[in-house]
């Protein structure tokens, strides 16, 4: 789901330098799932306590719906307990001498004793926990289980705001597909801004409309998982998704013969030497025109872009030799090093699948087609 045209549910500006450098901005519309990534110490955890209202940042502003929770520059602050924010933990953060009901009930405290254990009662059906469950306390529940009643007291808040630490990490992978399941419905049903912290890259993909890629306290790039894996700002977002196929290059500039296309000399190991080499290949890419002839860039290319052809079958701008320099099959999948033959000590990783992929042994020599229009290239700079 897009924000654009529609009224922002979050809206989040932070800049700060102590107690650790924390920059950048997200936006969440309502109904719209965001996910923080990047390493530990991105700040991932510091930007989710900055919205629930945990941490007091230097300069900040954070406003959901119409209401200013956070404006340094006009004095506001509204404390934790006021933002109406579900919190769930990794850990589940659950009282472990208090029944699953109890524990939903801490969060009904502004209601007669006797609504708390119905309306908590509620919350607990509607996470699918059972009457018996709902009386066991954390200890006797599973990990599964504990996440629910930590899930059912977030809602009990009735939040504005959902905020997901790691929240499937410390899960089996039956109760994580039934955790997905119940974060689908709520999704749904609630149509609140939620904003996830992982680690887990693919779990990243495969819940989040949008990515908000972090590093040493610094939003690096947001957009769509495929906007990002195909398209990435520089080498450093390329490295936190995950994109193996990185490689170096030097812009020779737009090709002459065909607008919107421009020509890219491969630098196999990246060395000097490499880039004075004229033989090295030149691949004929799209061109967006920001990058100046000679630059020194970064480029990428997809899993998907990259696919084994027949030697009979090679035909194509983009089709090299490789040869194979590693070979590990695992299950369904393996796990394919290759070395170029036109570009010597550039190592290229792919995963296949399929019976062909067990015929590749360390030492055979494969032809390797490049999909062109799927690669990004990047200006590279000092650091």
């Amino acid at each position: 789901m897009s924000t654009a045209g529609a009224a922002v549910a979050l809206e989040l500006e932070v800049e700060q330098t102590l107690p650790m450098p924390l920059s950048g901005s997200l936006r969440c519309g309502p109904g719209e799932l965001v996910a923080l990534v990047g390493p530990s110490g991105a700040g991932k955890t510091s930007m989710m306590r900055v919205l629930a209202g945990l941490m007091r940042p230097e300069r900040a502003r954070v406003v959901v719906g119409q209401e200013v929770w956070c404006d340094t520059a006009q004095g506001i602050f509204v404390p934790p307990q006021r933002r109406h924010v579900g919190l769930v933990f990794q850990n589940y953060a659950l009282m472990p001498h208090l029944s699953a009901l109890g524990n939903v009930a801490l969060s009904l405290l502004h209601l007669p004793s006797a609504e708390r254990a119905v309306q908590a009662r509620r919350w607990l059906d509607h996470v699918g926990l059972t009457q018996e469950q709902q009386s066991r306390r954390p200890s006797q529940l599973s990990g599964g289980q504990q996440q629910r009643v930590a899930v059912a007291r977030a809602l009990a808040r009735e939040p504005r705001l959902m905020l997901l630490d790691e929240p499937f990490s410390a899960v089996d992978q039956m109760n994580r597909q039934g955790l997905y399941r119940l974060l689908a419905d709520l999704r749904r049903e609630l149509s609140v801004p939620i904003v996830l912290v992982t680690h887990d890259l693919n779990e990243a993909r495969m819940l989040a409309d949008r990515l908000v890629v972090m590093d040493a306290g610094q939003v690096l790039q947001q957009g769509t998982p495929a906007s990002i894996h195909n398209a990435p700002r520089n080498a450093r977002v390329a490295d936190l998704v995950g994109i193996h196929n990185r490689f170096e290059g030097v812009w020779l500039g737009p090709d002459e013969t065909t607008p919107g296309l421009g020509r890219l000399r491969w630098l196999g190991s990246g060395t000097a030497e490499a880039a004075a080499n004229t033989a090295m290949p030149v691949l004929t890419v799209r061109d967006k025109g920001r990058i100046p002839p000679g630059q020194a860039v970064s480029w990428v290319i997809p899993s998907d872009g990259v696919t084994l052809v027949g030697e009979r079958d090679r035909s194509e701008a983009g089709d090299l030799s490789a040869q194979v320099i590693e070979a590990r099959h695992l299950g369904e999948i393996s796990l394919i090093t290759l070395v170029l033959a036109d570009a010597p000590g550039t190592p290229m990783m792919l995963t296949l699948s399929g019976a062909q992929r067990l015929d590749l042994t360390v030492g055979a020599t494969v032809e390797v087609r490049l999909n062109l229009d799927l690669v990004h290239v990047m200006p590279r700079r000092s650091r």
